[in-house]
């Protein structure tokens, strides 16, 4: 095999790669609301949880299917017309 030949190729290729890996920068720079270059945009959405968080949600939402379960209060003697 001819190393020059190869050497050619690979610098060739390497070229070719180099283009491609500035054009992706740039298409991930040009991005509508990322701000500066490689800078991550903030988050949208829900906010994560943590597993303290989720068991004192449950809690609250235990105790209120709780209540609004239990039997109703027993009805009130009517007024008497005025």
């Amino acid at each position: 095999m001819d190393l020059q030949k190869i050497i050619r190729s690979l610098v060739e290729e390497r070229s070719r790669l180099d283009s491609v890996i500035a054009a992706l920068e740039a298409f991930e720079g040009g991005k509508a609301g990322t701000g500066e270059k490689g800078t991550i945009p903030k988050r949208r959405g829900r906010k994560s949880m943590s597993i303290e968080e989720r068991r004192r949600v449950s809690e609250r939402m235990r105790q209120y299917w709780e209540n609004q379960h239990q039997a109703p209060a027993p009805p009130t003697a009517p007024m008497p017309p005025a």
